[in-house]
C-alpha cells in the first residue's frame, strides 16, 4: 500500500542511498504506490560545495546534476528529484515527507548510529565528501582498517611519519585497496571538527598534495575518478596544475544556479 524510505543519508552526491531512492520513486510511480520519506538530519547539510555533475557522466554514484555536497536532507532531495523531472520517462512521484523536528541547516548533528560500516563515526562522515574522491585514485583512504575515511596513504608517499596497512575485514572491506601493503600518508583522526563546520568547504588540499608528491601524472587516477567528481573537468584541472583556489572559483557559476534550484525544495531554515 505504501513504500516507506527511512535511511540515514550523509549529504554527498556519491553516497548511493539517494540513487536507490531515485529507482524506488520510479517503481512507486509505475505501480501507483505511495512513497513516504521518514526524514533525518543531514550531518553535512550545513553547506553546499563541489563540482557539478555533467549528465554525460551519470552513474549510480552520481545520477543528478548536483554538486558533491548537495546540502539537503533526503526528504528535500526526494522533492527535488520529483520536481525537476529527473525520473525516467518523465514520470512523477511526489513524496510525502515526514519532517524532522527542531532541525535547521545550521544544526550540528551527530549521527547516533553509523550509516554504514565504513563510516563509523562523525570525523569519517565529515571528511567523506572530500576523501571519497580518493576512491578514484590508487591511494587508500583506510578501507580495511579500524579508521576508514580518516586516513590517506600510499606506499610511495615521501613522508614516512605515519603508516597503516589495510587488511580484509568481513562485512566492511573484504578485499580493500592495497591490502597487506604498508601505506604512508596523512592521519586525520585528530582533526578538529569545528574547523570543518567553520570552513564549510569541500577540502581538495589532500588530493592535490598527494598528487604532487607522488609525481606520476595521469597514473595517479583510475577510471572511477571522473564518475565520482562528476565530469572530466576536475581531473584535467589537477593535471594542469591549477591551485585549489582556482579550481574552487571554477565552480561558482554552477553553484549559484544550483542553490537557486535547491531553495525551491527546502523544508527547513537554511544556513544562508
Amino acid at each position: 500500500d505504501v513504500f516507506i524510505f527511512d535511511l540515514q543519508d550523509v549529504g554527498a552526491r556519491f553516497y548511493t542511498y539517494i540513487s536507490t531512492m531515485h529507482y524506488i520513486m520510479e517503481a512507486c510511480s509505475e505501480n501507483n504506490v505511495d512513497f513516504v520519506v521518514f526524514d533525518r538530519p543531514n550531518p553535512n547539510g550545513f553547506y553546499v560545495d563541489g563540482p557539478m555533475l555533467d549528465p554525460e557522466y551519470s552513474s549510480f554514484v552520481g545520477m543528478h546534476p548536483v554538486p558533491i555536497v548537495h546540502g539537503m536532507t533526503i526528504g528535500e532531495y526526494a522533492l527535488m528529484i520529483n520536481g525537476e523531472g529527473w525520473l525516467n520517462n518523465g514520470v512523477y512521484c511526489l513524496p510525502e515527507v515526514i519532517k524532522c523536528e527542531n532541525y535547521t541547516h545550521t544544526s550540528i548533528y551527530n549521527i547516533p548510529v553509523k550509516p554504514s560500516p565504513n563510516l563509523p563515526e562523525m570525523t569519517s562522515i565529515l571528511l567523506y565528501p572530500g576523501l571519497c574522491l580518493f576512491e578514484g585514485t590508487g591511494l587508500s583512504i583506510g578501507r580495511g582498517t579500524d579508521f576508514p575515511f580518516q586516513v590517506i596513504g600510499h606506499p610511495e608517499y615521501s613522508n614516512r611519519s605515519f603508516s597503516f596497512k589495510p587488511r580484509s575485514i568481513p562485512g566492511a572491506s573484504k578485499s580493500p585497496k592495497l591490502e597487506g601493503v604498508i601505506c604512508y600518508g596523512f592521519d586525520l583522526r585528530e582533526i578538529i571538527q569545528d574547523d570543518i563546520y567553520f570552513r564549510k568547504e569541500l577540502n581538495l588540499s589532500y588530493l592535490i598534495s598527494m598528487y604532487n608528491d607522488l609525481n606520476i601524472g595521469e597514473d595517479f587516477f583510475n577510471n572511477y575518478f571522473n564518475k565520482l567528481s562528476g565530469s572530466d573537468r576536475l581531473k584535467k584541472q589537477i593535471l594542469n596544475g591549477l591551485s585549489e583556489e582556482d579550481i574552487r572559483e571554477s565552480w561558482n557559476d554552477d553553484l549559484i544556479v544550483y542553490k537557486n534550484v535547491r531553495k525551491q525544495y527546502l523544508l527547513y531554515k537554511d544556513f544562508e
